[in-house]
């Protein structure tokens, strides 16, 4: 088991910035991708960012060049540095990963963070 528990949330003005933190524990090893999803009242969830073991990271289009996905691996800590900040990111964040054990896929998820962009 992977538990994830994330750090960060809270009420930012427009443009504005956060950092949320997503620290891992128990059995990590096999961890092969991280991400950082968001779901806003009514919508569906989303993937926002990910981040592979590799070192390769996508985006969501909406965020390409304001959020930054990084993950120190001393720390078993992923990231998600969120600049500019516009009332549509406002969302319940949530970091996921992957571990891949004996050819089968393992989702763990966190417990969530909110994050609320108003003036």
């Amino acid at each position: 088991q992977v538990q994830l528990v994330e750090s960060g949330g809270g009420l930012v003005q427009p443009g504005g910035s956060l950092r949320l933190s997503c620290a891992a524990s128990g059995s990590i090893f096999g961890i092969n991708a991280w991400g950082w999803y968001r779901q806003a009242p009514g919508k569906e969830r989303e993937l926002v960012a990910t981040i592979t073991r590799g070192g390769i990271t996508n985006y969501l289009d909406s965020v390409t060049g304001r959020f930054t996905v990084s993950r120190d691996n001393a720390k078993n800590t992923f990231y998600l540095q969120m600049n500019s900040l516009k009332p549509e990111d406002t969302a319940v964040y949530l970091c996921n990963c992957v571990r891949l054990i004996g050819g089968n896929s393992y989702n763990y998820w966190g417990q969530g963070t909110q994050v609320t962009v108003s003036s």
